[in-house]
């Protein structure tokens, strides 16, 4: 067993495999098969080893790398309960549902997700009679995000009863904090965590609680975390915590791949994870399986303009002698166009259209090709619609499971009224208000209220009928039936097929079998609250959808996928790299967002942009990520004008020598000057330009950088 785990592995991998014990750094370039070692690392552990699958812990993103680790340790392993292979949210949940007692939560809490945020804070809106101008939700969610960082409110959502709570509210000073003490108030009568809380909360468990820590060091006697390079200091933390006991943390990533400082991510974890762990041993995996000689030549000679990173290069395996082609369009439309033959050209001659990706920056560098691939009938696929759990059918329907499993607030408001049962503004506002006065949750407060006048001429008698009865047996039953009972008894697959929803009703056949093969997989340890917490923690990217057409996506959303033929277009200065890097540290995140651009290509890479001029009136020339990869790696369709490279090394100068730290400008809440306009303050930057708030207009306006001056 232990020669078939080892077998197919080159030396660096197996020497990843085999060092079990203490800390140690696995630093994996791009397609250097990473996963491989990984798994087979898990396998090594528990067969070599006899180490029980219960003291593993291997954390990785997202559903989908974890899912497909399991799938291939359950080659090995058909039997075992692999439970501890999942998100860092996902084991977070496990956690808590374990140990919340700690921060006094019932075990039964349930999970808000983006939108379950946005519908209490509408609510929030309409009570506390807040306009679109005073505030608006992603503002609301925002600030809260922000004041959530501290993580000093855990302990204030703890400590605090509801009747605190409103007085925090009562009492706040700004409007803004009014609105975070309501959504505090929210979300502790119906114990919901959204993603920040579910983090945050296992860290204030272990922290509160010694006895609980010590469980749990104890219990995860090998740590491994996957994409290390994207942990942020409250996961660095986690993981720091979890290895506490046993000193056994594996950790793998590619500083050169860090692309979510934006989301909190630090590079530095990484890069200096030796001087924070002495005695760490690092392996470096650099052997590149994925992308042939003439792409990683281009590729690394691009990433070697980085300052902050480890010194490393690919090696390929495979061979090929293409070259990247690059081609500079006179306008977008052009650079499109050239796009949309290049792809009929390739599917001509054999290529299949759903192993072509086409990568921008930005969705709006998207538009044009969207239109050229149109005119000419080639299929595609546009990841960046709205996301499976988030469509408005399948939310209902999880909401209507919900209803069962905890009745909350925000699945009651969602499901109560739909289909129309007659329960409108007024008979909510009414249930609100018996709410608040009674300390109860709107269902509670309909069912004490059924008999009377205002609701026995609505039809909330049948929609509470049916909670109740699906409440007696839920537990008895099979998810898939207890959806088909609810679909079926709540009117709302009957009011689907009546208006003709056929896609809809197409998403919710998908919702079914999704829950099908999730009791398959689940086995015995199915329950319906396991099911809506595993739903809940589900992204985008888990859930991409398979089809015979091209796939159009930002570079953001690519990472982690490869694709024989790879289309990078709008390689223009200031939109990739984007004029928002005003400062070395972004710069270098925008280089290393290309390179992982270059690095999803296995056969042929495309490269490409257009002249003319951006938003806000400068002109567009070439990016100096196509002069990075070196001229000698890229094939050019046409050469460059010397005038308009020229051009774009006097437009690159300006910034390539940017200071580490440099403050931005124009960062929001910076104070300007128009020459018209008079003083105001900046709210944020935007496609194009500053958008600004000026203090004698009611409404803000975008601006030209060029013409504003910092005060």
């Amino acid at each position: 067993m232990v020669d078939s785990i080892l077998e197919g592995l080159n030396p660096a991998q197996r020497a990843a495999v085999e060092a079990t014990e203490g800390q140690i750094r696995v630093v994996a370039g791009a397609g250097s098969a990473k996963t491989k070692p990984l798994t087979r690392r898990y396998l090594y552990l528990v067969e070599a080893l006899g180490i029980s699958t219960a003291s593993i812990l291997c954390v990785t993103f997202t559903n989908k790398a974890a899912a497909e680790m399991k799938k291939r340790i359950r080659r090995t392993l058909p039997d075992r309960d692999l439970g501890y292979i999942t998100t860092f949210h996902g084991f977070c949940v496990n956690l808590l549902k374990e140990d919340c007692h700690v921060a006094q939560y019932p075990s039964t809490f349930i999970i808000l997700d983006e939108e379950d945020k946005a519908a209490i804070l509408k609510t929030v809106f309409e009570d506390l009679h807040i306009t679109s101008r005073e505030m608006t939700v992603k503002e609301a969610i925002d600030y809260i995000g922000w004041r959530k960082g501290g993580r000093g409110y855990v302990k204030t959502l703890i400590d605090m009863d509801l009747e605190r709570l409103k007085k925090l509210e009562d009492t706040a000073s700004t409007l803004k904090d009014k609105v975070l003490y309501r959504y505090f108030y929210e979300q502790r009568k119906c114990y919901g965590l959204d993603f920040d809380d579910i983090i945050y909360f296992a860290l204030y468990v272990l922290k509160q609680d010694q006895n609980v820590r010590e469980k749990w060091q104890r219990r995860m006697e090998y740590v491994m975390v996957d994409e290390f390079q994207d942990i942020d200091k409250d996961l660095y933390e986690l993981a720091e915590i979890l290895s506490g006991h046993h000193k056994n943390l594996f950790v793998v990533g590619d500083p050169d791949q860090t692309i979510y400082t934006w989301r909190g991510a630090d590079v530095n974890f990484i890069l200096e994870f030796e001087s924070k762990h002495p005695g760490a041993q690092t392996i470096l995996l650099d052997t590149n399986y994925r992308s042939t000689p003439p792409i990683l030549s281009a590729s690394n000679a691009l990433i070697a303009h980085n300052r902050q990173r480890m010194e490393k290069k690919l090696i390929p395996f495979r061979d090929g002698v293409r070259k990247p082609l690059y081609f500079h369009a006179k306008t977008q439309q052009a650079e499109a166009g050239w796009m949309a033959a290049e792809v009929k050209r390739l599917a001509a001659q054999g290529t299949p259209l759903n192993r072509i990706a086409v990568l921008y920056r930005a969705h709006h560098v998207s538009r044009a090709i969207e239109e050229a691939f149109i005119r000419e009938k080639i299929p595609y696929v546009l990841y960046s619609g709205v996301e499976f759990y988030k469509r408005k059918e399948i939310k209902d329907v999880l909401c209507y499971l919900r209803m069962v499993a905890s009745g909350d607030d925000m699945a009651f408001l969602r499901t109560v009224n739909e289909p129309r049962r007659g329960v409108g503004r007024t008979r909510i506002s009414f249930l609100k208000d018996y709410a608040a006065m009674r300390n109860l949750t709107l269902y509670e407060a309909l069912l004490e209220n059924l008999d009377t006048d205002l609701f026995r001429k609505s039809r909330a008698v049948e929609y509470a009928r049916m909670i109740e009865k699906y409440k007696a047996i839920y537990q008895s039953m099979d998810l898939t039936d207890l959806l088909a009972g609810m679909l079926s008894d709540s009117g709302y697959e009957a009011m689907l097929r009546l208006s003709g929803e056929e896609d809809r009703l197409d998403n919710l056949a998908e919702l079914k079998q999704a829950i099908y093969d999730y009791e398959a997989k689940a086995g015995e340890l199915v329950t319906l609250e396991g099911y809506l917490a595993h739903a809940a923690l589900f992204t985008n990217m888990d859930t991409v959808e398979k089809a015979a057409a091209a796939k159009l996506m930002t570079v953001h959303a690519a990472k982690g996928l490869e694709f024989p033929v790879v289309f990078l277009c709008g390689l223009s200065e200031g939109v990739f790299p984007t004029k928002r890097a005003n400062t070395r540290e972004k710069l270098e995140e925008e280089r290393r967002l290309c390179y992982v651009a270059f690095t999803r290509a296995e056969d042929r890479l495309y490269l490409s942009d257009a002249a003319g001029r951006n938003y806000d009136g400068t002109s567009r020339c070439p990016s100096r990520f196509l002069f990075n990869a070196g001229v000698e790696n890229v094939d050019y369709v046409e050469p460059l004008d010397p005038a308009l490279m020229e051009e774009a090394k006097r437009q690159i100068s300006k910034t390539e020598d940017l200071e580490p730290g440099k403050k931005d400008p124009f960062a929001p809440n910076t104070r300007v000057c128009h020459p018209i306009f008079g003083p105001g303050t900046v709210l944020m930057p935007g496609e194009g330009g500053i958008i600004v708030q000026f203090d004698k207009m009611v409404t803000p306006r975008t601006i030209a950088a060029g013409i504003l001056e910092a005060v």
